[in-house]
């Protein structure tokens, strides 16, 4: 799903809502999130999961090509974690395939 794909969705699901208004609302949620993070605070969003910053201490790496030493810098990267009922709707379809095929003998 994209962006698009979510105003979309959300400006279908909501008729009162012009398309413009729902790419507002996308758009000012996910630089909120995105400001939010980038100040190092963590983002918790109940049922669905929660983001974090992890930091990724610098390092010497290898170029595949040469075999020459490159030095890595540290950063930080966002980390998403998520929530149980979002792990739990995305295993459901599998899980209720599984159970409907039978096992080969």
């Amino acid at each position: 799903m994209t962006r698009s794909d979510l105003v979309d969705e959300l400006a279908a699901r909501f008729h009162q809502l012009p398309h413009r208004d729902a790419e507002m609302a996308v758009k000012t949620v996910l630089d909120t999130m995105a400001d939010a993070l980038a100040r190092g605070h963590r983002i918790e969003i109940r049922g669905f999961g929660s983001f974090s910053i992890n930091h990724r201490p610098a390092r010497i790496g290898r170029n595949p090509r040469s075999g020459e030493s490159v030095e890595i810098p540290e950063k930080r990267v966002p980390h998403f974690k998520p929530g149980k009922a979002l792990r739990e709707a995305v295993d459901q379809p599998f899980r209720e395939s599984a159970e409907g095929s039978t096992p080969e003998a």
